[in-house]
């Protein structure tokens, strides 16, 4: 007599629970966040935390009377599967929806201010004419802030300087070298020097780039290799608002070179700096494990057409990217 087929087993473990660990976790154990970024309640989350930890049979999270305030090592091991089990979930949505619906869908891309507004216009023209079912989505940042996008899930792609590599969960594909350029109101003196060197920069007080994107440390490094310490008056997160500052004569600026443009940045004029500072390198950030849609690499190909779906494909399998430029 055959034997019948073993009963399944039941589990009360769902994704949701999952969803609710990782979101806790990402929002710095502060379970308010995540039940307003799940949209859903604060007593639901908890309920299902301690749920999944009691089948589980070990706590996730270290508590302090009601409060979360650290994550137990049994919990990082939990956490770590759960962050694959829901990448991997969204890879099954991203397989069938290149499938039944190969032009349609979402790409949103984490990138910086100079990127988004200098760089990337001209791309994205022609992947909406391309592509105009796909609804395209912008977040910008500072370096790190985009890459915390992409390796949380909010985000497909980063565009950013060399921080992409700093992060262990991202393929880093270096796209091209850029360097700065000096700015300053027409007729300054910094704009006749020949040669332009760094003490004759150093002599006027500077608006430049807060210390957190990457092309502010070749400024630094420069400055100091010369035995010299500029007097940097404002710092900002984007070109444009230290255009506005040179304008009102507050003093030179440091920019990147693709952000200045003669016909539209009226009243400024521009030296290039290239001999002043290293160059800097804008890389293309992907988490390792993700399954990209056709019209995911044919965007990239356009920023980057060094970088075609075979190469992106063999780096994703190798773990990293397979040349430099």
């Amino acid at each position: 007599m055959p034997l019948s087929p073993a009963p399944p087993i039941e589990t009360a473990m769902n994704l949701q629970q999952l969803r609710y660990i990782h979101e806790v976790a990402r929002q710095g154990l502060n379970v308010s966040a995540a039940a307003e970024a799940l949209f859903t309640s604060q007593p639901g989350i908890s309920k299902q935390i301690r749920q999944l930890e009691e089948e589980l049979g070990v706590d996730i999270f270290t508590r302090q009377g009601k409060r979360l305030v650290a994550i137990t090592e049994p919990g990082r091991e939990v956490l770590a599967i759960a962050a694959r089990m829901l990448g991997d979930l969204d890879n099954l949505r991203q397989v069938g929806a290149e499938f039944s619906q190969e032009s349609s869908g979402r790409l949103c891309i984490a990138t910086t201010h100079t990127q988004a507004c200098y760089v990337l216009p001209t791309v994205i023209r022609a992947f909406i004419e391309r592509y105009p079912q796909v609804a395209l989505c912008l977040q910008q940042g500072n370096p790190s802030q985009v890459c915390d996008l992409v390796v949380s899930g909010q985000a497909d792609l980063v565009i950013a300087t060399e921080s992409v590599r700093d992060y262990p969960k991202l393929l880093s594909l270096p796209c091209y070298e850029w360097n700065h350029c000096i700015i300053a109101p027409l007729g300054h003196p910094i704009l006749a020097a020949s040669p332009l060197g760094l003490e004759a920069v150093a002599r006027w007080p500077i608006v430049t780039y807060d210390s957190a994107f990457t092309g502010r440390n070749q400024i630094n490094r420069a400055f100091k290799s010369h035995g010299l310490e500029p007097r940097v008056v404002l710092t900002a997160l984007d070109a444009d608002v230290i255009k506005t500052y040179v304008r009102m004569e507050l003093g030179i600026g440091i920019v990147a070179r693709m952000a200045y443009d003669a016909s539209l940045d009226v009243g400024l004029g521009m030296v290039d700096a290239g001999h002043l500072f290293d160059s800097s390198v804008t890389h293309l950030g992907l988490r390792r494990n993700a399954w990209l849609r056709g019209y995911t690499y044919d965007f990239i190909e356009r920023f980057a057409p060094h970088l075609t779906r075979g190469l992106i494909e063999r780096a994703l399998k190798a773990g990293g990217s397979e040349y430099t430029i």
